[in-house]
C-alpha cells in the first residue's frame, strides 16, 4: 500500500524547504514543527546522513473537523511532509491523507481526508509547476 504523495525537485535543499513551506501556506497549512533529522542524528548519534527534514503541517479547519469526527484522530495529525535529498534531487513527500481513513475505518473522516488530499496535491503540483515555469 502506498502511503505517500511524492514529487522531485532540482533546486538546492534550503530553497526546496522554503518553497514547500510557501506552497503549504498557499493551501491553508501552517508548519507547526520542523525536525531536522540530519542535524539531530549527527548531534545525538554522530551519524551522517543526507539532508532530511520533517515538516509538521496543519490546516486548522481540517484538524478541527477530523477531531470532531474522532478525538483519537489527533494521533494522525498534523500532516507530515518530508523534504529529503534523493540522489542529485530533492524528494518532497506528503503522507497520503487517505491513510487516515484506511487506518481508522471511519467514513466520517473521508470528507476531511479528501479535502486534505486536494490541498496537499495542489501544494505539490505548484512546486513542480514552478520548476517547469522557471
Amino acid at each position: 500500500m502506498r502511503y505517500d504523495r511524492t514529487v522531485h525537485l532540482d533546486a538546492d535543499f534550503a530553497t526546496t524547504v522554503a518553497r514547500v513551506r510557501e506552497a503549504l501556506a498557499e493551501q491553508g497549512f501552517g508548519v507547526l514543527t520542523e525536525i531536522d533529522v540530519t542535524a539531530t542524528l549527527k548531534a545525538k548519534l554522530d551519524h551522517d546522513m543526507e539532508d532530511y527534514v520533517i515538516l509538521g503541517a496543519c490546516n486548522p479547519q481540517l484538524a478541527r473537523r477530523a477531531l470532531e469526527a474522532d478525538r483519537t484522530a489527533g494521533l494522525l495529525l498534523p500532516c507530515n511532509v518530508v523534504v529529503r535529498r534523493d540522489g542529485d534531487r530533492n524528494a518532497v513527500q506528503a503522507l497520503d491523507p487517505g491513510t487516515m481513513v484506511t487506518l481508522t475505518e471511519l467514513d466520517a473522516l473521508r470528507p476531511v481526508a479528501e479535502e486534505a488530499t486536494r490541498r496537499l496535491d495542489a501544494a505539490l503540483a505548484s512546486l513542480t509547476e514552478a520548476r517547469t515555469a522557471g
